[in-house]
């Protein structure tokens, strides 16, 4: 168990002098309709220690700068960070590099987070003697498509068996979704890699476990999450998962497994059995087979669903499945080596 140095949690008293300062840090682009929503929502927490809120603005093209002074000079909490690039691992630099306490959370603008979230990290922060904690990614879809993502991205159908998005027992694992870290943690590591536009969570993460750190997941941090709601924005979603889950596995050896193969695996064997197809009809055996597979796991995966978003889950796994596996085959070598810019 590692104490804080300014919160010994000494026979876990309550008052609000035993709970140590937290900093929110929140990477900010064209969040002029959620912004406020969510600075809200993390000042009321239901958190007996101080909260102070740092605000990393990118370029953004609607209101969202003007909105952001506006919270700032109406609540000594909130401080404002300028994130020229407007790229997240930047943008969670600066504000960590301007947040002044000892425990850093990070929480993303359209994040939905339950009342007693962070009392609810700090505790097992202390527990746990773990360096970055985080919950559920709880996908929760509105219309009938979102519903259909919500339960794929909820499936180990759709996303393997992460615990971040299935749920599961409290304890190690290799990432967590959002993350309240201790400063001396992201001090040892140097921080989020700013080549890495997307997966900057799981490396850094790697990097932590790497460096003798403990990262754990807590399912009572459950974090709603509002899924994509299309086709075409789900596709690209997944295609840029897969070509940066690729750059992880070029930088840091040995962090692939079976489970990151699986979607490119399933695409090549696919796009050989149609291809084959036409001059052995037994090849057929394979696109076939997947479909007929993801068939099954709809039926079995979207119990409750209603029938509109119940057809659409097929092609929302498929979606997910193969756009996946396209951008891990297509991820070019020099992405994340001066090819960062590209998405």
């Amino acid at each position: 168990m590692k104490p804080f140095p300014e919160s010994p949690f000494a026979a876990r008293a309550d008052s609000d002098a035993a709970w140590p300062p937290v900093s929110v840090v929140i990477p900010v682009l064209n969040e002029e309709r959620h912004l406020r929503e969510a600075v809200h929502q993390v000042l009321s927490q239901e958190y007996p220690g101080e909260v102070e809120v740092v605000l990393a603005l990118g370029p953004s093209t609607d209101r969202t700068d003007e909105v952001a002074r506006e919270i700032a000079e109406a609540d000594p909490r909130v401080t404002l960070v300028a994130n020229p690039t407007g790229r997240t691992p930047s943008a969670l630099n600066a504000a960590i590099g301007a947040a002044r306490h000892k425990i850093i959370a990070r929480v993303d603008g359209h994040a939905m987070l339950p009342r007693d979230y962070l009392r609810v990290a700090v505790e097992t922060l202390h527990e746990s003697g773990a360096d970055n904690v985080g919950g559920i990614m709880a996908a929760e879809g509105v219309t009938p498509f979102e519903k259909a993502v919500a339960v794929a991205m909820t499936s180990p159908v759709g996303v393997g068996g992460a615990r971040f998005h299935t749920g599961g027992e409290a304890g190690p694992a290799d990432t967590v979704y959002l993350g309240v870290f201790r400063r001396e943690a992201l001090d040892r590591v140097g921080g989020y890699d700013e080549k890495f536009l997307r997966a900057q969570d799981w490396e850094m993460n790697h990097r932590i476990r790497q460096t003798g750190g403990l990262v754990w997941f807590q399912p009572r941090m459950r974090v709603t999450y509002r899924p994509r709601p299309n086709l075409r924005a789900l596709a690209k979603q997944y295609y840029h998962y897969g070509r940066w889950r690729r750059v992880v596995s070029r930088t840091h050896a040995g962090t692939i497994n079976l489970r990151y193969l699986a979607p490119p695996t399933a695409l090549l064997a696919i796009v050989a059995g149609l291809a084959l197809s036409p001059f052995w009809w037994p090849a057929l055996i394979v696109p076939g087979g997947y479909v007929a597979a993801i068939l099954a796991a709809s039926v079995a995966t979207g119990r409750g669903l209603p029938p509109s978003s119940l057809a659409r889950l097929p092609l929302v796994y498929a979606t997910m499945h193969m756009s996946w596996g396209y951008g891990f085959l297509t991820s070019p070598r020099d992405l994340g080596r001066g090819g960062a810019v590209r998405l």
